[in-house]
């Protein structure tokens, strides 16, 4: 497990993070586009063309979308790498997030459809970690675990639960753009994803909870976006 940091790390908005409002939830409405910021958070600065190859889409896609996420103030324009025959981009912030409840009464669609390409982006990275297990180094094969954990709580526990793991996640090293540099000598990124999922209509068991479905060794496998909650996305 990465060493944790020696001062907790505060995960409320800052100034690398935008807090979605309706323009914002409607340029990210679209599962491209979600992918596209991703991308660009993770990876830095790409043109149209590099990113389409790597979600598969044209550029001419890739292109219109970029476009409507600058014109949403989510991505800009890289004019220090850019030149007349082909332009570069860049996200404007690290994080997203999407916590205002009046919003997504607003929006309703608009929340759904966000929510929903969250949603099939993080499976995407799940099934990316599957695909490379086997030849991913030992050390951090080790580390990935896949489980779950059904509770019978209260909504003020589960809101609980929420800022107990909140406060857990923060006691470690943020990925951030300078985090590399400043990061001790076999530091990787490491994604955490937690879903926390209300099932008010499932039946009570005459078993009790169960401890869970671990599937393999080490820690549970940004940040949960839910309507309902405050929610982060790296």
């Amino acid at each position: 497990m990465p060493e944790p940091s020696e001062q907790p790390q505060d995960l409320t908005p800052h100034p690398d993070s935008v807090v979605l409002d309706a323009t914002g939830l409607r340029a990210l409405a679209h599962p491209v586009r979600v992918q596209l910021v991703g991308l660009l958070r993770k990876h830095g600065p790409s043109t149209a063309t590099r990113l389409a190859e790597r979600l598969g889409v044209n550029s001419g896609t890739a292109s219109y979308h970029l476009r409507q996420l600058g014109a949403a103030g989510l991505v800009e324009e890289d004019t220090e790498r850019g030149n007349a025959r082909e332009r570069w981009w860049r996200s404007v912030h690290q994080r997203t997030w999407f916590n205002d409840h009046e919003l997504v009464e607003r929006e309703p669609e608009a929340a759904l459809a966000y929510l929903q390409s969250v949603a099939a982006t993080y499976t995407s990275r799940t099934q990316q970690a599957l695909n490379e297990l086997q030849t991913m180094p030992r050390v951090w094969r080790d580390t990935f675990d896949m489980s779950d954990w059904p509770l019978r709580i209260t909504p003020e526990e589960a809101s609980a639960l929420y800022e107990e793991l909140r406060a857990v996640i923060s006691r470690y090293r943020q990925d951030t753009p300078g985090a590399t540099a400043q990061a001790p000598e076999g530091a990787e990124r490491f994604s955490v994803i937690t879903h926390l999922l209300p099932e008010p209509d499932a039946p009570s068991t005459s078993t009790g909870t169960n401890a869970g479905t671990g599937t393999g060794a080490g820690a549970d496998t940004d940040a949960a976006a839910a309507a309902a909650a405050a929610a982060e996305r790296p």
